[in-house]
């Protein structure tokens, strides 16, 4: 099953990436994410051992009426098992043309990883809309500004160093959505996320 993105991300503009943890706590922190507002949870399956926190999350998400997508999607076999795995939608570090081909050719949305002109040209060439601007710390807001003058149709996903003191940054720069990693719920992130909800609310 696919998820909306748009419609997601319009109504709550942050993501949450749940990172190399048992399946038994990636479940319980995407009940924590949920419960702060968030609907779009990420988790990367960079090793065949992350699978089955991946398959958790699609449990839990189901239960709720809510999908999950799978992270670091470099490679078609990765992705095919992404998407065994029950992932709504994909995210990865690189831009693979290949990887958004088959996505695109699926119905379902891959957001690939961005850090220069030539990989948001390639990226959206090969059909993908939602673009991760990664590591979002190092290319700065000012990067994600200058970018989107020559390509409007990019939505950027700021994701990698992204805090409670830098999160408006990326927005006032002018991307759509940020991502939180693990320290999502601590209570300085949690507070800055709550308020970030209740803006686009």
């Amino acid at each position: 099953m696919s998820i909306d993105v748009d419609a997601a991300l319009a109504a709550a503009p942050v993501m949450v990436i749940i990172r190399n943890e048992t399946p038994e706590r990636t479940a319980e922190l995407c009940d924590r994410a949920w419960d702060l507002g968030v609907q779009v949870v990420e988790v990367p399956i960079q090793a065949p051992d992350a699978v089955p926190s991946l398959e958790a999350a699609v449990a839990a998400a189901h239960a709720r009426g809510l999908e999950v997508g799978a992270g670091s999607i470099h490679t078609l076999e990765q992705w095919d098992a992404a998407i065994a795995a029950g992932a709504a939608f994909t995210v990865a570090a690189a831009t693979v043309p290949a990887v958004i081909e088959r996505a695109v050719s699926r119905g379902i949305v891959h957001i690939p990883g961005v850090a220069t002109g030539t990989e948001v040209a390639t990226a959206l060439a090969s059909g993908a809309r939602w673009l991760k601007a990664f590591p979002a710390s190092v290319l700065t807001p000012e990067w994600v500004k200058a970018v989107r003058a020559p390509f409007p149709a990019a939505s950027f996903v700021a994701t990698g160093g992204v805090t409670a003191q830098n999160a408006q940054d990326f927005f006032d720069a002018g991307c759509r959505v940020v991502a939180f990693g693990s320290s999502f719920d601590s209570p300085e992130s949690a507070a800055a996320i709550r308020g970030i909800l209740d803006r686009a609310a």
